[in-house]
C-alpha cells in the first residue's frame, strides 16, 4: 500500500477523528480530508518501517542510490541531517571546506553541530552572488593547505544561475584524500533523467541533497537526502537519526503522499516527460543565441538571462516578463532566472518564444559584475566562530552603518539565500557595497 492510497482510504472511510490536526478533515481550504497525523497505518517519517519506508524505497530505485530519506522540510533539513550523519559517523566534531556562495541552512547546521567551515577559494573570479562554481583544483588546494584533514566537502551544484560544477573531478580529489563529499543539489533532482545523467549521485557524490519540490511535481517542502552505493559504510543508517534532531516532530503528510506520487511517475511517464521538456527548452536556448539573448544556464531546465549584456538591468527585464504573463523565478540587477518543467503548458513556452523574439536588443549596460568580482574577491577578516557569532546576542543595524562590526546571522535576502557576509566575520567597506547592491537594508552585529 501506498501513502497516497492508505490516506485516500481514512479520508473515505468516515470515521470520526479524535487526533490531530484541529481541522480534523473539514475542507475549508480543500486539502484537509487528506493531511492527517502519524494515526497507526501511517507509520513515522523518521523512524519509517510501514508504507513512508516502502515509498522511500521506490525513490532510491529511481535515483540508483543505497538509500533515500524524504523530508518534508526541504533541502534545508536534508542539508542539516547530511551534515550530523558524518558527525555521527566520526563521533567527534568534523571539519568542513565549503565555497562561501552556500545555502543558509549550511550556515546554520555549522552553528548547531559547531563547524568552523574551511572556505574553498575559486580560481576563477566570482562576479554574481549566487555564482557556486568551484573546481576541482581548487577543492584540492583547500584540503591540502589544512593542518589537520578535512572531513567533508560541501559544494552547491547546480547553483541559483544554473551553473554546474565538476562533481566528477572534486569527488576524485576528494576520496583520494578520504573525504565525504556533500552536493546541494537543491536545483537539480530533476537530472537524473536527461540522458545522460547529470546527477551528482552518478558523477560520485557520496552524500546528495534534492529539493524535489523545486523541479518535480511535488508540494512546496518535499525534498530527499539519497546515500550513495559508494558512500562509506554505516553513513546510510545515520541519515534518520540526524534529521530527527533537526526536523519538526509534525511532518506533512500532505507533502508526503505528494513524494510518494512523484515516486511513482519516476518509474513511469515522467523520465519521458523531462527529456521531451529538455528538448522543448533547447528549442528556446537556440532561439536566445541566434537573437543574442545571452543565457548563461548550463542546465536543461533552467534560462537565465544575463541581462546586462542585453542592455537591462535583470529587475526590469524581470518587470517586462510580468507584463507579459510571466513570473521568474529569481532576478537581480544582472541576471533573470527562469526555471522549467514538464507541467510547464504549452502557452507557457509560446509565451518565452514570443518574448525573446520580439525582445529588444540594446547596448550592453556597464559590466558592473565585472565590479564585483573585485568586491567578491575581499576576504572578511574572521572575529569569532560562525557558532558564537550565531548564539550570542545581536542587534540589527543600517548596512551602511555596518562597517567595522562583527556580524552575527549570515547576511542574505531570499531568495537566493546565500550569504553576502558570514557569521563571525568583521564587516568590511567591501562588504557593505554588496549589501547594498543587493539590496540588503540591514545587518544583525554583535
Amino acid at each position: 500500500m501506498s501513502i497516497e492510497s492508505f490516506v485516500r482510504g481514512y479520508a473515505g472511510s468516515d470515521i470520526s477523528r479524535f487526533h490531530m490536526p484541529g481541522h480534523k478533515g473539514a475542507p475549508l481550504l480543500g486539502g484537509e480530508p487528506y493531511d492527517i497525523t502519524e494515526i497507526k497505518g501511517a507509520d513515522s517519517l523518521f523512524e519509517s518501517g510501514g508504507i513512508i519506508a516502502e515509498s522511500e524505497r521506490l525513490t532510491a530505485g529511481a535515483f540508483g542510490c543505497l538509500r533515500t530519506c524524504y523530508s518534508a522540510e526541504g533541502s534545508s533539513l536534508s542539508i542539516k541531517g547530511a551534515l550530523g550523519a558524518v558527525r555521527r559517523l566520526k563521533g567527534r566534531p568534523i571539519r568542513v571546506a565549503s565555497a562561501r556562495s552556500c545555502h543558509g541552512a549550511f550556515i546554520s547546521a555549522c552553528a548547531l553541530l559547531d563547524i568552523d567551515p574551511v572556505w574553498i577559494t575559486p580560481d576563477s573570479p566570482r562576479r554574481m552572488l549566487c555564482e557556486c562554481r568551484v573546481s576541482a583544483e581548487a577543492a584540492a588546494a583547500a584540503l591540502d593547505g589544512q593542518a589537520e584533514p578535512v572531513d567533508a566537502v560541501y559544494i552547491t551544484s547546480p547553483d541559483y544561475l544554473g551553473q554546474l560544477a565538476d562533481i566528477k573531478g572534486i569527488a576524485g580529489v576528494c576520496h583520494e584524500r578520504g573525504a565525504i563529499l556533500i552536493v546541494d543539489n537543491a536545483h537539480g533532482a530533476y537530472l537524473k533523467f536527461p540522458e545522460p545523467s547529470l546527477h551528482p549521485l552518478d558523477m560520485g557524490a557520496d552524500i546528495v541533497c534534492d529539493s524535489a519540490h523545486k523541479t518535480l511535481p511535488v508540494y512546496t517542502g518535499g525534498g530527499y537526502l539519497h546515500i550513495s552505493k559508494t558512500a562509506p559504510a554505516g553513513l546510510a543508517e545515520l541519515c534518520k537519526p540526524s534529521m530527527l534532531m533537526f526536523g519538526s516532530s509534525s511532518p506533512s503528510y500532505l507533502i508526503m503522499q505528494s513524494l510518494d506520487r512523484c515516486a511513482s511517475l519516476l518509474h513511469g511517464e515522467l523520465p519521458g516527460m523531462i527529456r521531451d521538456c529538455c528538448r522543448r527548452t533547447a528549442e528556446i536556448k537556440s532561439l536566445m543565441r541566434e537573437r543574442g539573448i545571452p543565457d548563461i544556464s548550463e542546465e536543461p531546465l533552467k534560462i537565465t538571462v544575463h541581462a546586462r549584456r542585453c542592455g537591462y538591468d535583470g529587475r526590469d527585464l524581470a518587470e517586462l516578463m510580468r507584463q507579459a504573463k510571466m513570473e521568474p523565478e529569481y532576478a537581480d540587477p544582472y541576471a533573470v532566472v527562469l526555471m522549467l518543467s514538464p507541467y510547464n503548458r504549452p502557452a507557457d513556452f509560446e509565451r518565452l518564444e514570443r518574448f525573446f523574439s520580439e525582445l529588444e536588443i540594446r547596448q550592453p549596460a556597464s559590466d558592473e559584475a565585472e565590479d564585483s568580482s573585485r568586491l567578491f574577491s575581499h576576504r572578511p577578516e574572521k572575529a569569532v566562530s560562525v557558532r558564537e557569532a550565531m548564539l550570542s546576542a545581536a542587534e540589527p543595524v543600517p548596512a551602511e552603518k555596518a562597517e567595522g562590526r562583527i556580524c552575527a546571522r549570515a547576511a542574505m535576502s531570499c531568495q537566493p539565500s546565500v550569504a553576502v557576509v558570514m557569521p563571525g566575520e568583521i564587516i568590511s567597506a567591501e562588504s557593505v557595497k554588496i549589501l547594498k547592491k543587493y539590496s540588503i537594508p540591514e545587518v544583525f552585529v554583535l
